[in-house]
């Protein structure tokens, strides 16, 4: 149980690591990685220009586990949500910009493929 919760870990820090390069090429600036208060954590936080994205990164098997591992959790996009508040509390330099939540997913033996505004505030 230890070896696959590790190996788990590693698969997500590694699609991480790939989300981020691929919003870099993208002409993103990371603002924050692993962002965490006691109601949630966003993966990856970018600006670019007047936009500050909150991006949820999901590594699964298929791209279609990836998306519906965020589509169907309405309470995961709360506490990401939450976590969003919470970053703009203690950076008020981004509070006037343009939010939007979107989600990179990883799969096996592909490039990580980003989807702007995958979900809206609810």
């Amino acid at each position: 149980m230890k070896a696959e919760r590790q190996r788990r870990e590693r698969i997500g820090r590694n699609a991480e690591r790939a989300a981020i390069w691929l919003l870099r090429l993208k002409g993103y600036r990371i603002l924050a990685r692993r962002f965490r208060t006691p109601s949630g954590e966003i993966d990856v936080v970018a600006r670019r220009g007047r936009l500050v994205a909150f991006v949820e990164v999901k590594a699964r098997g298929s791209e279609e586990e990836a998306l519906s591992a965020i589509t169907a959790r309405q309470r995961q996009r709360q506490r990401i949500q939450r976590a969003a508040l919470a970053f703009l509390q203690q950076h008020a330099e981004h509070r006037d910009c343009d939010l939007r939540f979107d989600l990179v997913t990883a799969t096996p033996g592909a490039l990580p493929h980003h989807h702007p505004d995958a979900w809206r505030e609810s």
